[in-house]
C-alpha cells in the first residue's frame, strides 16, 4: 500500500511507514503522538472515524470524524475502512482514503490505535506496519492519571482500568514495548524507533539504483 515518499538524507526513494502507537488509555500515548507530529513535518496523523460524542474542545474533522452509527456501519458496509473496532460502547475506523492522500502527499501515517486495529492493519500491510506499545510504570500510577485527567466518572475509569489489563495482555504483538515512565525520554525513544525504521534497507526502493551506478 505506501507509496515511495523522499525524506532520506540522500533522497532516496522509500516505501512510506504505518506508524502505530498503542497504550492503554491514559498511558500517554496521545502526548507523544502530538509531540512527534510538532517535531516531525514528514509525519501525519490519520483522523479516524468514530461513534462516540464529541467531547469539550474537540473539532471534527480535526480529532475525530464524528458520524452517527448508521453512517458508520455504511461506510464499513462499503469496505471504506482500513481496520474498525468496537471500545467502550463506540466504534473507530480508519478510513482507506485518508491514509492513501496521506502517503501520496509523501509522509508517513502515524495511528492512534488499539490492539485490534493494528492487528487488522498487519494484516492487509504487513512489513510497511511499524507497532509500538507503551505500558505504563504501574496500574496504580495508569489509574491516578485517569484520576487526574478529571475527564471520566469512577464508573468510566473502572471500566478503562478493567481493559487496561487485558490491552496490555497483547503487548506481544507489537514489535516494540516501552515504558512510559518519563514522557520526554519515552518520545524520545519512539522518534527514534521512527527514525531507524524509515532507514531500513527494506524500505530503501531507491537504493538498488544507487548501488548499480555505483557499481558500474
Amino acid at each position: 500500500m505506501p507509496h515511495s515518499t523522499e525524506t532520506d538524507p540522500h533522497g532516496f526513494k522509500r516505501r512510506g511507514v504505518l506508524f502505530v502507537l498503542s497504550s492503554p488509555s491514559g498511558a500517554g500515548k496521545s502526548t507523544i503522538a502530538r509531540k512527534l507530529l510538532a517535531a516531525d513535518e514528514h509525519l501525519q496523523m490519520s483522523v479516524s472515524v468514530t461513534t462516540r460524542p464529541m467531547r469539550p474542545g474537540e473539532v471534527d474533522g480535526v480529532d475525530y470524524h464524528f458520524v452517527d452509527l448508521e453512517r458508520f456501519r455504511e461506510i464499513a458496509n462499503n469496505h471504506e475502512f482500513l481496520e474498525w473496532a468496537h471500545v467502550f460502547n463506540h466504534r473507530y475506523g480508519t478510513l482507506r482514503s485518508t491514509v492513501e492522500e496521506i502517503l501520496d502527499s509523501g509522509r508517513d501515517v502515524l495511528f492512534d490505535i488499539d490492539w485490534q486495529g493494528a492487528q487488522q492493519l498487519f494484516q492487509l500491510a504487513g512489513g510497511d506496519v511499524v507497532r509500538v506499545f507503551i505500558l505504563p510504570p504501574s496500574f496504580v500510577e495508569l489509574r491516578q492519571r485517569l484520576v487526574n485527567r478529571n475527564t471520566d466518572s469512577i464508573e468510566v475509569i473502572d471500566a478503562r482500568m478493567s481493559r487496561a489489563a487485558a490491552e496490555v495482555s497483547h503487548w506481544d504483538g507489537y514489535d516494540y514495548v516501552l515504558v512510559n515512565d518519563d514522557v520526554e525520554q519515552c518520545y524520545r525513544s519512539v522518534h527514534t524507533i521512527l527514525n531507524a525504521e524509515r532507514l531500513k534497507r527494506s524500505r530503501q526502493t531507491g537504493l538498488i539504483g544507487f548501488i548499480r551506478g555505483l557499481m558500474k
